[in-house]
């Protein structure tokens, strides 16, 4: 086998592979010999088919089978012995010349094909001593659990139907029709929905006009969608809603107690102040450990400056891109209306992919030398993780792990990026900083991608596309549901 490199330009590799037709005759020949104990042709004993006749029969057939082989399994061996690693499946090429593509089958002519993949590029590691983060921290004040816990409390509270008129505050039961111009729409229809009047579940107005109600009433009621709702069909429309109000019910007085605790599934009040105070706790890390995370990345991207694969960066801009053009389709917006063009957006989300790829690249090196494993209960860890987020569909999510090739891969990815981070906290500097909780959940104005922030749209679409790096926004807080509160899962 001949191995010729055509093309070194960069990042860019070229590989001739040369196979001659004496080779592949001999392979051939030897695989002939193994089939010709076990093949079955009428009119021959086992064992005794003639070579020849055995040749015509399924020469052409195995030799196929001889070049898929070799197509799929040579290239990895080529690029082992080259010292080389591709960025991607390198892409191969043949001939599509049907006459040639007859001889080679035949055994009659050479066997060439080409490979075609940028490598990864080497990257000496610098001393990550010098790297310094300040790490924000929150004291959580009993305040804060308190008010937490109120609300849970008043998520549990129960109602007592009432006679009279509704007011805020109160819960009703009811049905609805929502109309544009006349003509109901998709997702403005319920029955029996409950709604506790000030909790703004609805859009602005609505609750409102529920205000002095009372079971057996109906009216009609009209609002205004926002401007920025989601449902681009919607946004801005005036509608009306049908409403039958059948039940109104007064709130009960709220107790922190441990019957309370015990509606929840806890043993007493402490427990749920305990289970509370870890949920806060979880979510002010969480941005906390973004925060740093940030800071690291943003040193990294500093220190270490080469050429990327185009391959590479040209699949994460699509995932990015993908996204943004998904967000302002679902949010009804244009690139001017945020601002910018659709070309400056491209450009600097351009940078944002180079700086994934480039820094993907470099954590990946850092976690080699490191020893930096991921284990198989890590991994089903995380798998189960993606089945809980899909319930009804575990079937569906399963089968697509185990059949989708680099399904495995989106698995493993976060979890040593992680490992990785963790390995650095290790050996960098880090400060403590006690803040507020205000402080910790500021969105970080000098934070990493500032330039790409610049382009537009510049709020759910960039921080979604920030969050595929660890670089999200702070989550907002929630208080959690009933079932959770007993995991201690934020909802």
């Amino acid at each position: 086998m001949q191995v010729i490199e055509t093309l070194a330009e960069g990042l860019k590799r070229e590989i001739k592979v040369v196979i001659p037709a004496k080779d592949m005759e001999t392979q051939l020949n030897e695989r002939l010999q193994d089939a010709k104990g076990r093949v079955r042709i009428n009119g021959f004993r086992p064992g005794k088919v003639p070579f020849a006749h055995l040749k015509k029969m399924y020469g052409k057939s195995i030799m196929a089978e001889l070049v898929n082989e070799i197509i799929r399994d040579r290239p990895s061996t080529i690029l082992s012995e080259r010292g080389e690693k591709s960025a991607t499946q390198p892409e191969v090429a043949m001939t599509e010349d049907q006459a040639e593509a007859e001889k080679i089958l035949a055994a009659e002519a050479d066997f060439e094909f080409t490979l075609s993949y940028e490598v990864i590029p080497a990257i000496e590691l610098k001393d990550a001593s010098g790297i310094a983060v300040t790490r924000e921290v929150v004291e959580i004040d009993a305040s804060e659990v308190d008010e937490q816990i109120l609300k849970i409390a008043e998520s549990a509270r129960s109602y007592e139907t009432k006679k009279g008129k509704a007011a805020d505050g109160d819960r009703v039961t009811i049905d609805y029709l929502g109309k544009v111009d006349g003509e109901p729409f998709d997702g403005g229809k319920d029955e029996d929905a409950e709604l506790v009047i000030g909790s703004n579940r609805f859009i602005p107005g609505f609750e409102e006009q529920l205000i002095g109600l009372k079971a057996g009433d109906e009216k009609v009621i009209t609002v205004t969608f926002p401007t920025e709702y989601p449902a681009a069909n919607l946004a801005g429309k005036e509608a009306t809603f049908d409403i039958n109000v059948k039940d109104v019910a007064a709130p009960a007085e709220v107790e922190i107690n441990d019957d309370l605790a015990k509606k929840l599934g806890l043993e007493s009040a402490d427990k749920l102040r305990e289970i509370v105070r870890g949920q806060i706790e979880s979510q002010y890390g969480s941005v906390t450990r973004q925060k740093v995370k940030r800071q690291i990345l943003d040193q990294l991207d500093e220190m270490y400056k080469f050429d990327t694969p185009e391959r590479l960066v040209d699949a994460e801009f699509e995932n990015i891109w993908r996204q943004i053009n998904t967000d302002l389709q679902q949010s009804g917006k244009t690139f001017a209306d945020e601002d910018t063009t659709e070309e400056a957006a491209r450009e600097e989300y351009r940078k944002l992919a180079e700086r994934r790829v480039r820094l993907g690249l470099v954590l990946s090196e850092i976690g080699e030398k490191a020893g930096v494993q991921v284990s198989d209960d890590e991994m089903q860890r995380s798998l189960y993780e993606q089945l809980r987020q899909f319930p009804g569909q575990e079937k569906q999510i399963l089968e697509y792990f185990q059949k989708t090739p680099g399904a495995a891969a989106s698995l493993r990815a976060p979890i040593f990026e992680e490992k990785v981070v963790d390995h650095l906290l290790s050996e960098i500097k880090v400060t403590d900083k006690t803040v507020s909780k205000d402080e910790l959940m500021a969105e970080d104005e000098e934070g990493s991608d500032t330039e790409a922030k610049k382009a537009a749209p510049k709020k759910k679409a960039a921080a979604k596309a920030e969050a595929a790096e660890g670089e999200d926004a702070a989550p907002k807080k929630k208080a959690p549901a009933k079932k959770k509160a007993a995991e201690g899962d934020a909802e």
